[in-house]
């Protein structure tokens, strides 16, 4: 599996390319800003982009849909309980933080359990990890989760935006995420990465 992180300006929104090694298809998951560094990795990778994967509806996770979908033919894949944000600039954040952005409306609307097939090699499963926002998604694959603005190293996602729900995010991350294993390595949407084990232990907000 193919895993580029391109670390985005703004609010530090880490953008992932995850792909498939045989035949370079790959998904681009939260690609906040930035449009052109972003498809200047994808050329350079010699990757195929097939999806953009929002997981969740927030500002810096989707302002770039629009140009990459344009310049690749992606499909825009978000689940079902944040599509709204894509189309709202309110609800988004898009509007309060001063941007001028058009975000297109998603292809393909996502719920729990559902599997993203990326070329032959690359499944993602989607769990849905609601707290952040409503329809706030994991993604998860071999020993990896992708876990957006759900679970960071050594904090959790903020609450006290519209639609946030501290009950729900400490849920979502004991309840689905903290019952993987140790072992798996967290990518989250903003900061380093970590491991399941690692937050386990010593992060402050789930002991």
């Amino acid at each position: 599996m193919i895993i580029e992180v391109i670390v985005l300006p703004g609010l530090a929104t880490n953008c992932y390319l995850v792909g498939c090694e045989k035949t370079r298809e790959t998904a681009v998951i939260d690609p906040g800003e930035e449009p052109q560094t972003i498809l200047k990795r994808i050329k350079a990778a010699g990757l195929k982009a097939k999806y953009i994967i929002n997981t969740h509806g927030h500002a810096d996770h989707i302002m770039a849909n629009g140009e990459i979908k344009k310049a690749t033919g992606a499909q825009i894949l978000i689940h079902e309980e944040d599509a709204p944000y894509l189309t709202d600039p309110h609800k988004s954040l898009v509007e309060i933080m001063g941007y001028n952005v058009r975000v297109p409306e998603a292809d393909k609307l996502l719920k729990e359990g559902d599997v993203i097939h990326i070329g032959t090699t690359v499944k993602l499963e989607v769990l849905h990890t609601p707290g952040h926002t409503p329809g706030g998604i994991s993604l998860v694959t071999d020993k990896v989760i992708f876990s957006g603005d759900t679970l960071f190293a050594g904090s959790i996602g903020r609450t006290d935006l519209p639609g946030g729900s501290y009950e729900q995010l400490i849920e979502s991350v004991k309840g689905k995420l903290l019952k993987l294993g140790d072992d798996f390595i967290v990518y989250p949407g903003h900061g380093p990465t970590t491991t399941l084990g690692e937050e386990r232990v010593s992060n402050p907000f789930l002991n």
